[in-house]
């Protein structure tokens, strides 16, 4: 495994629509999830900058979608690598008008389909629950639409070792595939920070 630094972090832009995009053009890392798996716990998490991305108590909180850079120093790499973190609002929250709904996934759609720079999308699932049918829609939307999708269960601090393999085969039996590799992660204690970090580093040296 890599050792890999954050060295720098910081908020670009939210956006709409695709005139709102950033203009430089960077490879991009895509976090979706339903609204309170823990995404902005989990972005702070990985880019150790408390309240980059806000944490709300109020699920659907996430309008638009939210453009972070980061700089990496890569162990055995010389260049500085630059990339961008892109936060997505969460999905399958009721309160949410159903107008709103609509025009959300309008935009959030044109965006999976329209950017070139998406390298993977990280699909965040709370490890405590069986994932919710609207975990499994998304899951299968991006995989039907050619989408390198990396599963996260987050919250993995909340649930003991022993029955952490359970909750994983319960999530993977939900997605309908077997044999998915799955990683935990705890905002709470930074586990899964580094592997996670590690997939970040492989795709930016490609």
């Amino acid at each position: 495994m890599r050792n890999v630094t954050i060295t720098q972090a910081k908020y670009i832009t939210s956006a709409v629509s695709k005139e709102q995009y950033p203009e430089s053009c960077r490879k991009e890392i895509v976090f979706i999830g339903r609204s309170n798996v823990g995404k902005s716990s989990l972005i702070n998490s990985l880019a150790r900058v408390h309240n980059l991305a806000r944490v709300s108590g109020q699920p659907g909180k996430t309008q638009t979608i939210n453009f972070y850079e980061l700089g990496a120093k890569i162990d055995g790499v010389e260049d500085r690598q630059t990339f961008h973190l892109v936060d997505l609002p969460g999905y399958g929250y009721a309160k949410t008008g159903k107008e709103n709904r609509r025009t959300w996934s309008k935009f959030i759609e044109e965006y999976l389909l329209t950017s070139q720079e998406i390298q993977f999308v990280t699909q965040l699932i709370d490890i405590r629950h069986e994932p919710m049918a609207s975990d499994v829609e998304q899951f299968r939307w991006l995989v039907d639409h050619g989408l390198p999708v990396l599963v996260v269960a987050t919250k993995a601090d909340k649930i003991g070792k022993t029955t952490r393999d359970k909750h994983l085969a319960a999530i993977r039996r939900a997605l309908g595939v077997p044999e998915i590799d799955i990683l935990p992660y705890s905002s709470v204690k930074n586990e899964g920070r580094s592997e996670l970090l590690d997939v970040i580093a492989n795709v930016l040296l490609e």
